[in-house]
């Protein structure tokens, strides 16, 4: 019996789809459409003024005159560094930065922990600790300002009621650091907050059940699950904060306008001072640059710390 060989074609390799025969260029041309806007905006509001601030600060540009003025070289950016009042804003922002990011992120890491572990309630403490990051710093200012107030004010009252002295916190510098760092972080508190809760839930819940079988407690779980594999969320947390710090203005500016005797002005509202007060649009601008370097070298200090601390890792 003879076997009859099938004359039927071998079948066709199957044709490559739309999304494969689609070149590379396309998708990259489909991307820079699709981000277009965001760089426009980003050209327009962001690098445009930056560039613009770089060329003034060579001129002895006014904010009551139109044009740059005359051509001053570095000469803004010499007085800057030798201004002592300049080096004294700094100071004051880097203390600002030092009351606040610790508390922020210690507070922020440890309700958000609390949050988590509440089984009644727990949407309602999430929007409660949130809710204050949302209020415009201007009506925030108010509100303490308020609080504060000699004689009348709620604090005043609350310690006069307890027998307690009545601190300054608006006339002295220690009453006024102590003033705008609570107001911070009742304010500011909520940002960091639902960053750690957002990295709590990606925690999986397997961990902490093998660790109950093993008989860890919630203080356990805490301590040796929850703390160490936040580490990547805090890093970022406390990096962010920093920078935030660094640049604190509306609450000092509308609780104590830099006060009492410039003792509480950071850098940011010297540069508003220098520049929309003094007019001296140039040299605010030097010092602005100034500024923008040292907040630059802080991000890539952090980012090279960290591009330091995976390589190590994965050698």
């Amino acid at each position: 019996m003879t076997t009859v060989a099938s004359t039927r074609p071998a079948r066709a390799a199957s044709r490559p789809t739309a999304v494969e025969q689609r070149a590379p260029g396309s998708e990259r041309r489909a991307g820079l459409l699709l981000s277009a806007p965001f760089l426009v905006i980003y050209l327009v509001f962001v690098i445009g003024p930056l560039v613009v601030g770089a060329v003034v600060s060579f001129f002895n540009t006014t904010t009551v005159k139109s044009g740059l003025g005359a051509w001053v070289g570095l000469s803004n950016y010499t007085k800057v560094c030798g201004d002592p009042l300049f080096w004294q804003a700094m100071w004051h922002s880097v203390l600002f930065t030092l009351f606040t990011t610790p508390p922020l992120v210690v507070l922020a890491l440890l309700f958000a922990v609390l949050a988590a572990r509440i089984r009644r309630g727990r949407v309602f403490y999430r929007i409660a600790f949130f809710a204050p990051y949302v209020v415009p710093s201007s009506v925030v200012a108010l509100i303490f300002l308020w609080i504060y107030t000699p004689q009348v004010g709620l604090a005043p009252k609350v310690f006069s009621a307890v027998g307690l002295p009545v601190p300054d916190f608006i006339g002295s510098t220690a009453g006024g650091w102590t003033a705008v760092t609570l107001m911070t972080l009742w304010w500011t508190f909520g940002f960091n907050f639902v960053l750690y809760t957002a990295a709590i839930q990606d925690v999986p819940a397997d961990v902490y059940e093998a660790a109950a079988i093993d008989g860890a407690g919630p203080w356990q779980q805490i301590r040796f699950i929850t703390v160490p594999l936040l580490g990547r969320t805090t890093s970022l947390v406390v990096i962010l904060q920093i920078l935030a710090s660094l640049k604190v203005f509306d609450q000092i500016y509308l609780l104590l306008s830099g006060g009492p005797n410039q003792s509480t002005r950071p850098v940011i509202e010297y540069i508003y001072d220098t520049g929309f007060t003094s007019y001296r649009g140039g040299y605010g601008a030097a010092a602005t640059l100034i500024y923008f370097a040292v907040i630059v070298a802080i991000s890539a200090a952090w980012y090279g710390l960290r591009r330091w601390r995976a390589t190590r890792a994965a050698a």
